[in-house]
């Protein structure tokens, strides 16, 4: 099934300090959020249209529905612009884990990391299903997120937004999975950015992220990813909620 490496146990920011490149490090990231929103939308506006069945109706979709579909790979912040890669390097994979997490604590991003193993299946799977939908519990209720995957890059935005603003809608959220310690730690760091603070909260986005990466490691979970992006037909929204244990509304 899967496993994220996610720490509970936090230690003192002074360690991620110690990683960092230098005292602008902080000011640099949250300048590379709003650099995304320009470079996403650029690469929507790119998009072209799919046809989607009719059956997806269900979630509010409209058949000439246009998405930001293959759209370019971007341009990641260098790991090594984050972090001091080489003091990284000498960090067990628990110590790294742990500073990496430390490190995006309350700025607006995630951190997370993976089992190399994990990141393959995942990386393989969204390959072949690029796209899903997932309830994002609020007050009483849910709000449903479209996924868009392009490895090493997940996209999550409101199915709403889709519906009203097509491929002029922006991402409320950008994840980035970083391979430089795959080999040597058996792990992947994973950076989310919360590009619209004002739809997801850090809780929620970090939930939001770790969910979607349920549905592509968890068999029994991808089994709906498959049905969604290869027998639309027989996809049942409400599958996802049982799943994910959310009543109907």
């Amino acid at each position: 099934m899967y496993r994220l490496v996610s720490k509970v146990t936090r230690r003192a920011f002074s360690s991620a300090g110690y990683l960092c490149r230098d005292a602008t490090c902080s000011s640099m990231i949250t300048k590379q959020c709003f650099s995304t929103i320009s470079v996403l939308q650029r690469q929507f506006e790119n998009s072209h249209k799919i046809s989607v069945p009719s059956n997806f109706l269900k979630l509010g979709l409209c058949r000439t529905m246009s998405f930001a579909t293959g759209f370019t790979p971007l341009q990641p912040k260098p790991l090594e612009s984050i972090i001091d890669v080489a003091r990284a390097k000498t960090k067990s994979p628990e110590e790294l884990a742990d500073i990496w997490d430390d490190f995006h604590l309350g700025r607006g991003h995630i951190g997370l990391s993976m089992k190399a193993k994990l990141y393959y299946l995942l990386d393989q799977r969204t390959a072949d299903c690029r796209y899903f939908v997932i309830p994002l519990w609020k007050g009483s209720g849910y709000t449903t997120m479209f996924v868009q995957v392009q490895m090493p890059h997940m996209l999550f935005t409101g199915l709403e937004d889709y519906k009203a603003r097509g491929t002029q809608a922006s991402p409320y959220m950008t994840a980035t999975f970083y391979k430089e310690f795959a080999d040597s730690k058996d792990m992947v760091l994973i950076r989310g950015d919360i590009v619209l603070t004002s739809k997801l909260s850090d809780a929620e986005a970090k939930w939001l992220l770790e969910t979607a990466q349920s549905f592509y490691l968890n068999d029994v979970r991808y089994k709906l990813v498959e049905r969604f992006n290869k027998q639309t037909r027989d996809f049942e929204f409400k599958d996802v909620l049982q799943a994910l244990e959310m009543p109907m509304l």
